[in-house]
Parts: structure tokens; sequence; C-alpha cells
């Protein structure tokens, strides 16, 4: 069935060709590019929001033949992703922006623009697929493995992934730059964009420091003992698993343990000290039933993290999981997503990291 389709265009080949096969299967098509007013970066990676992101979005579209609109989601990003990004950083935690931005901004200010132009449905470049079910609609991995981003959309729900479509779900990245270049489209051979597109570079500590100039300080770097080894940069220049960039030598690496805000102290320890047995979600989120009973899945806790096996306990609003094998670096803060296989069940944020071995 055609339907009228409105394409979230980043200006980067993913959305560029997204827009392109949905209007070849014959749907109205019309494309939005949020802008969120950040300072152009001289980073060699592109922003997917910044000016030129924005132009080449223009271009695709007018090469395409289909409308083009910018929408100024501003007010919406600076409230729901880079607010939360600081205070999750000053609190001595490691947030994941794009699955706020995802939840927030894309799929929730976006989608209703969309819907409020008339658009039965809103298109992004993302590699994973949506499936229908007797169950209702499934969030599942690409085909790409390589590309798939379903762990950054698992924050969805039924009444917005009914009004969803990932084109490139069942495409692999190298198919995906082919069509780009038989069609012409300029930014075939782009660059992806860079993972935060609000971070010069990637160092959370530099902005966060400029902006909370007060709240940042340096503090005592010690061991799990106590003792005082060096002096740390402030709370937000670090996260759970670092080794680089502590300022101390001890004849073998050292990695951070431990991050505690309120003393501004942080912990650091060899490698095996830095692997816990699992974490606690106190609000978890699901895309189809909740988990109700004890339960052994496939977890993953951070986008680059393998899946790994754990048993799930439900525990009133709360959820506990515990790996079957300690893993290294869990974080406060990050997202932790459930896989049936290639089906993503639901996740949640680390509130708290448990250790049981004693």
């Amino acid at each position: 069935m055609k339907k009228f389709v409105a394409v979230a265009m980043s200006g980067g080949v993913d959305s560029s060709v997204a827009a392109a096969l949905l209007k070849k299967q014959g749907h109205e098509v019309i494309g939005l590019t949020m802008c969120f007013n950040l300072a152009e970066q001289d980073g060699k990676k592109p922003s997917c929001c910044g000016l030129a992101g924005i132009e080449d979005a223009r271009r695709v579209a007018q090469q395409l033949g289909i409308r083009h609109y910018v929408i100024n989601l501003d007010k919406d990003f600076s409230r729901d992703v880079i607010h939360n990004f600081y205070q999750e950083y000053l609190n001595g935690r490691t947030p994941n922006p794009c699955v706020r931005c995802n939840q927030f901004i894309k799929f929730g200010s976006l989608l209703k623009k969309a819907l409020n132009l008339g658009a039965q449905s809103l298109a992004t470049g993302h590699y994973a697929r949506i499936v229908k079910s007797q169950q209702g609609y499934l969030l599942k991995k690409a085909r790409d493995r390589k590309k798939d981003q379903s762990y950054f959309l698992y924050r969805l729900a039924q009444p917005e992934l009914k009004h969803l479509i990932f084109p490139l779900g069942n495409f692999t990245k190298p198919q995906i730059r082919k069509i780009a270049a038989q069609l012409g489209l300029n930014v075939a051979q782009k660059q992806d964009s860079q993972e935060i597109c609000f971070l010069p570079e990637g160092k959370p500590g530099d902005l966060i420091k400029a902006k909370n100039l007060k709240s940042v300080k340096p503090g005592d770097l010690v061991d799990k003992d106590g003792n005082i080894l060096g002096v740390h940069q402030g709370i937000p220049f670090y996260t759970i698993g670092q080794r680089h960039g502590l300022g101390i030598a001890k004849g073998y690496p050292l990695y951070v343990t431990k991050i505690n805000a309120k003393t501004n102290r942080i912990t650091v320890g060899q490698r095996q000290e830095a692997y816990r047995t699992g974490f606690i979600i106190k609000e978890g989120h699901f895309l189809n039933k909740p988990f109700k009973k004890k339960i052994e899945i496939k977890v993953r806790i951070r986008y680059n993290h393998k899946e790994e096996a754990a048993v799930i306990y439900p525990d009133g609003g709360k959820l506990k999981i515990i790996f079957k094998d300690p893993q290294f670096a869990v974080t406060c803060g990050q997202s932790a997503v459930f896989y049936d296989k290639d089906t993503v069940l639901g996740g949640g944020i680390i509130q708290k990291v448990i250790d049981e071995r004693g």
C-alpha cells in the first residue's frame, strides 16, 4: 500500500538512500532535516545536524524531486539530551545521548511533526527491522550485523513502531553506498557522522567543564584501599574501564574501577578489578510484554559490547541482572538491552552496579 512518508534526512548516505528507496516504491515522500543550532565543528567526520548536513540533505531532496523541510528542534534537543548529558557526567555516570535522541527527538518531537504534516509514517536510515506479528510490532536486528543499530532503538514502544519504517534493514552498508553511487548522489562516499554530534572531538569533560566551571573540580585518584595515587581533572573526564589519561605510572596498566561524585574520588586498579557480576535497573522498558518472572536472556551493556548470557530477576518495578560470567566495565548511565536472538525485548538504564563474588 502506497503511503505518505516523511524521511528524517541528515544529509548522510543512509537517510538519502532511504528516501530514494521509498520513492522508488511509489510512496509520496518528503524530507525532514532536524536543526539543533549547534556550532560547526572542524573535525574530520561530518556532523549529522550541522549546516553542511542540512545543505547535503536539501541537495539530495532536490535531486530526488521531493519536498524538503528543515525542522528546528534546538530547544527540545537542549532540554532532553544535552542537559541530561551534563547532569549524568557530573554525577559520575556515563550516559548514551544517542539513545535519548532517538527516544525524545527523532521518534518523539520529529515523529509528531511528521504526523502533523499529514504523513502516515516516518522513515529513517537506521539499520534495524520492524516486523509485524500477532504479539504486535517487533524490533529486530539489521541484516548487516556490523551496522546493526537496534541497540539505540530499544526505547521505542508500540505507538511509535506502528508509524516507523526502516528501509535499510535488509541491506548491507556496501550495498547502500552502491545504490547511492548508481543514483549519482553526491553523498555516496560521504563519511559517516560522528557518534555524538554536539561534542568537539568526542571529549565530554572539556565541554562540561566549559559549561560548568564551578562543578568540575580536581580530586583524588585512589586505589581500592583508599591510598592516594594522584589527582584527577574532574569527574566528567572519566568513565568506568578507562585506561588512558590517568597520569599515573605503576609499572602495569590501571583502569577506572569506581567513580564517586559525592566524595569527588575516582578509584583505579588492575583490569580484573573492573569486572562485575551484574547490575540493577530501576525502571525497565519493554517493547511488548514485561518480564514477570526470572528469565535467561542475552544482554548488551554497550553498543560495542558483545551480548552476554545473563539471568534477569524482576523485583517489583526493578530488574536485577546477573551475568553468567563477570563483565568488564559495567557502567552506570549506560543502556542495557535485552535480546532474544535477533529480537529486541527491551532494556533500561544501569542504575547500580553489583558484584556477588564476595
